[in-house]
């Protein structure tokens, strides 16, 4: 049997810090910090729950981050 898969680290960061900042300004964060994939999201977007390594979410109302998960 094959042995299963690590996945690779996570940024070293703080979801929470995002919260109040523009999409611009969250989004060049975000690339600093080494997230590889941003996605910014209506609220109350449907989306799929797949984890993806790498990732960090953005809902964002009016231009500004109301919401950020990892994933």
């Amino acid at each position: 049997m094959a042995p299963l898969p690590s996945p690779p680290a996570q940024p070293d960061d703080t979801p929470g810090a995002y919260v109040g900042l523009t999409v611009d300004a969250a989004g060049e964060r975000a690339r600093r910090h080494g997230w590889t994939t941003v996605r910014s999201l209506p609220p109350g977007a449907i989306i799929t729950m797949e984890f993806r390594a790498g990732r960090i979410n953005f809902e964002v109302d009016e231009a500004v981050v109301t919401r950020c998960w990892v994933g």
